[in-house]
């Protein structure tokens, strides 16, 4: 066996992604029980799931379905239409929230030009971002983004109307109610809200930001991608008003070949931190939210399609995409038009301001919960090969009085036993064997607040 693990680079004592049971019912409860933790019921997070306004909702997309076309390579200077008149609307509205929390917002348009497949001369592709600085913790930094450009059948149409009532100006007006609602809070973290540019012609608002990021020197801990959010009746038939799909990516897009051989070994193909998002999510929606849950998808977007949240994905940022749970394609990327009583087309009439409403509570509760928690731990190690105990050892987290260790079964979606631990960075798990679970760490604030769970080693470190 040691040279078989010799082989691989590997050592029997090493322990990182990987697992360990339990002897029995009554062990696991005794564990479970741990420390007493601070509460993890918040009346902030109450108070934000029902806070989304479906009539703020409403305003934005017909303002922005009002300027006829959105396409990235449309008019720049009219006032009434284009791309150019819908950005400097967002910039707008942005600056109307900041008056109304005494300037908390600062606005920037970070801005590339490219050419490309669709992109056939040097165009300028502009995001519209407001930043809300964190008062602890100002470079870590939670986004969310929505695309603002539209399309019609033809991607290159920049001359008939492309509403985007859907896709995606749903996830605009997700992002800008959210940055209404939490303007009005104060955050450990910082928090950013992106109207992106250039989705449809390649990813490239997407990149801007991610570009934007690194040149800040951004920690940054999530992006959460609201691409087409607003429409509860699918092409299927199904009227689904209660479910929202988070799709993540299982292992890092930016982990390295000798990354890549211990994880295989030690496991973490479900563990990666967009992954652990996800589950966050999935949680508060259970805990906050009335009648809507998440429905996780273990994929980095739709089957063949893709999203803005990719390019952050492969700068090495965490990052889920965010999608109403079933799509009626002939509302997407369509031209305006009724052939054999199907109304083709992305109008408002195909939006749900009740169920966006919903949407956008899931983002902003995730938002303000990530953002008033500490990070999430780093330098997780297990241990306990050939042995009946697991030893699992963090790094001390600033802002953090409390830790929960959290482990499920191998074949298990969500994490299943925690416990919490005050005053150490490192726990025994008695009679809990690492061979048959995986474990995660996550820290806890005083007052409760909980960083999303990391996994241990490069698999799911943040």
């Amino acid at each position: 066996m040691y040279l078989f693990l010799a082989i691989l680079g590997l050592s029997l004592s090493v322990g990182s992604a990987v697992a360990a049971p339990q002897k029995s019912v009554a062990a696991a409860n005794a564990i479970n029980a741990g420390s007493e933790s601070p509460s993890r019921e918040h009346a902030l997070l109450a108070t934000l799931a029902d806070a989304p306004s479906a009539d703020e909702l409403r305003a934005t997309i017909t303002k922005l379905v009002g300027f006829g076309t959105r396409n990235t390579l449309s008019d720049t200077h009219s006032e009434t239409r284009g791309i150019g008149a819908a950005r400097r609307w967002v910039k707008s509205r942005f600056a109307e929230i900041s008056k109304d929390c005494g300037g908390c917002l600062q606005l920037v348009t970070p801005s590339q030009s490219f050419t490309g497949k669709r992109i056939p001369q040097p165009t300028e592709v502009m995001d519209i971002v407001a930043i809300q600085r964190g008062t602890v913790e100002p470079n870590r930094v939670i986004i969310i983004t929505g695309h603002l450009d539209s399309r019609v059948t033809d991607v290159m149409d920049i001359e008939h109307d492309a509403p985007g009532a859907n896709d995606d100006a749903s996830g605009v007006a997700a992002l800008i109610e959210s940055a209404r609602l939490l303007s009005k809070h104060k955050f450990r973290a910082t928090l950013v809200f992106a109207a992106l540019s250039g989705e449809e012609q390649g990813l490239y608002g997407g990149k801007v930001l991610a570009d934007f990021a690194k040149a800040q020197g951004w920690q940054v801990q999530a992006d959460l991608n609201n691409d087409i959010v607003g429409n509860t009746r699918g092409q299927d038939g199904v009227i689904d008003t209660t479910t929202v799909r988070i799709f993540s990516e299982g292992t890092k897009s930016n982990e390295t070949l000798e990354q890549a051989k211990y994880r295989r070994y030690h496991g973490g193909e479900v563990d990666s931190p967009s992954r652990n998002i996800a589950r966050y999510m999935a949680d508060l929606a259970d805990r906050y939210l009335t009648n809507f849950k998440v429905r996780m998808v273990y994929r980095t977007d739709r089957y063949g399609r893709g999203g803005d949240q990719v390019s952050f994905l492969e700068a090495g940022y965490p990052a889920v995409r965010v999608t109403e749970g079933h799509e009626n394609y002939t509302r997407q990327h369509q031209d305006l038009r009724t052939e054999n009583g199907i109304v083709y087309g992305d109008t408002i009439d195909g939006v749900d301001f009740g169920y966006l409403a919903h949407v956008t509570a899931l983002n902003a509760v995730t938002m303000a919960a990530m953002a008033s928690a500490p990070v999430a731990p780093t330098g997780i190690d297990t241990t306990g090969a050939v042995e009946s105990d697991t030893t699992v050892k963090w790094d001390a987290v600033e802002g953090a009085t409390g830790y929960r260790i959290w482990w499920r079964d191998t074949i298990a979606a969500q994490w299943q036993h925690s416990r919490y631990v005050s005053g150490a960075t490192n726990v025994v798990l008695k009679n809990i064997v690492i061979d048959d679970w995986f474990f995660g760490v996550s820290a806890v604030s005083a007052d409760g607040y909980e960083s999303p769970i990391a996994y241990p080693g490069d698999a799911g470190s943040f």
